[in-house]
């Protein structure tokens, strides 16, 4: 309560709140690139250029150390809307994509075999979503692009539009203010989501010899197209970002609106999205509030998880009953000693939802330190997308690349081969700890290096710990760390 209350006198200092009136709530545009890891011009990305995601970081605040704690769309997304863990909210993996409310379903698409095989996946129906909560504050609510999370009810926005449609999203605002209510904007940006743009087809202007590969990827000609295309992509989505930031500043509302810009998850890499490692979970974020001096970088731990309780705090609304993420709202307005988490948990349920018989992977880091555990290695059947997999369908040609070149990259298909070991036969690690200083790309497993036991231990103690805190069902680590 006290934080509200504070956030209500800030706003009412500076003529953007008044107790009791909808008309000068703060309005919420939540701007979402997909499959874009932390790679833009502002952190020093080489060969990239995003002079528009630069503005808007230098605007607010930019967060180097933010995670998503599921690597894939719908399950990242329920982790924002919600503030829990996938295995606590209900949405454990990709879900269909109904693009409209939930009242314009026909009974013909309830029933349909496409939509009931997600029954199980879906945000349970007891766990309220920040949508519903602004709804229920007096928010009017628009999605663009992209819903992707189940089921619709829980996500009752009342407009629907295409991202390309910028005339009905400037209407949608201009509506809310003729009529004094608040508004909430979630902006989906399609890209870099592949199919990146095809260098063969179209020129880029992202050039081979100015880029940095991951060292989890094989430095050959092919992969290193791959990964310009990928840059490529990102730039599209910068020229994207400009849309939604020219609207809200021609509404005149720039002064009265947060801004959150960030990525859903990694790129589909090796060691990208669906995979527990930096490439797949470390994502750009930036929150921008009007009211608060905002022109620096923070290096605290974040996750996606703490963007409901930041955002319930700033807007001056009660917080969810029940949460596993914590208001940035001290880091924002730049109190000294403020923090983030000690520890970013990360999951992934292979072949869920529940009860899940895949693969069960968990992850911890603390900054440095990072451990992957897992469970039922035993069963070769990992949950790998297809925009990580096929050129046919997607435009991938790192996998094939990868594949065809296995005796000289030797170690990237081993990396391979574990991300897809039914179809390459890889061993998949029960347990792996990596030192992020000396190996930020995580290619040198220390998990039965004696030298670090010390590390392994604590941060096991840690992961077993969160299952218990987090009633966390389909992983039960035992009292000692496995051994591969």
């Amino acid at each position: 309560m006290k934080s509200k209350t504070l956030t209500a006198l800030g706003l009412a200092a500076l003529g953007l709140f008044h107790a009791g009136a909808q008309t000068n709530r703060p309005n919420l545009l939540f701007i979402l690139t997909e499959d874009q890891g932390a790679h833009l011009g502002f952190i020093g990305t080489p060969g990239v250029r995003t002079p528009n995601m630069d503005a808007l970081a230098r605007s607010g605040v930019y967060f180097r150390n933010a995670y998503v704690v599921y690597p894939v769309c719908s399950a990242s997304k329920a982790a924002i809307y919600t503030g829990l863990h996938n295995h606590a909210n209900g949405l454990m993996n990709n879900t269909a994509n109904f693009f409209m409310p939930a009242d314009q379903f026909t009974d013909r698409e309830r029933r349909s075999g496409l939509y009931s095989i997600y029954q199980r996946n879906r945000v349970k129906a007891e766990i309220p979503t920040l949508v519903e909560r602004l709804q229920a504050a007096g928010y009017r609510g628009a999605v663009t692009g992209k819903l992707h999370v189940s089921p619709n009810e829980k996500f009752p926005y009342e407009k629907f539009f295409s991202s390309r449609d910028a005339d009905s999203v400037r209407n949608f605002i201009r509506e809310a203010q003729a009529k004094g209510q608040p508004w909430q904007v979630f902006y989906t940006i399609g890209k870099p989501h592949r199919r990146f743009v095809n260098s063969d087809e179209q020129a880029i202007r992202v050039k081979p010899a100015e880029v940095k590969l991951p060292a989890c990827l094989a430095d050959t000609p092919v992969v290193r197209k791959d990964w310009c295309e990928y840059l490529a992509s990102i730039e599209v989505a910068d020229e994207s970002l400009k849309t939604p930031l020219e609207i809200l500043r021609a509404s005149g509302q720039e002064t009265n609106t947060i801004v959150v810009f960030m990525g859903d998850h990694g790129p589909a890499f090796p060691h990208g999205k669906m995979t527990l490692y930096e490439l797949g979970l470390c994502v750009p974020l930036v929150i921008r509030v009007p009211w608060l001096k905002g022109g620096f970088r923070s290096d605290a731990l974040v996750s996606e998880l703490d963007l409901t309780p930041t955002l319930l705090a700033l807007l001056g609304l009660e917080p969810m009953a029940k949460s596993h993420g914590l208001s940035l709202q001290p880091i924002l307005e730049g109190k000294p000693g403020a923090k983030g988490h000690e520890y970013i948990f990360a999951e992934i349920s292979n072949k869920g939802p529940l009860p899940n018989d895949g693969i069960q992977e968990r992850s911890l880091s603390d900054g440095r330190w990072k451990l992957i555990y897992r469970e039922n290695v035993e069963r070769p059947w990992r949950t790998m997308q297809d925009d990580s997999k096929f050129w046919k369908t997607w435009g991938n040609r790192t996998y094939d690349e990868t594949v065809r070149l296995k005796d000289k990259f030797p170690e990237h298909f081993r990396i391979l081969a574990e991300l897809d070991p039914q179809s390459l036969g890889g061993k998949v690690p029960a347990l792996e700890l990596y030192d992020l200083q000396s190996d930020p790309d995580e290619m040198r497993n220390l998990a039965t290096d004696p030298k670090h036991g010390a590390e392994l231990d604590r941060l096991y103690a840690a992961l077993r710990q969160w299952v218990r805190d987090t009633d966390d069902p389909a992983v039960h680590p035992p009292p000692a760390p496995p051994r591969n």
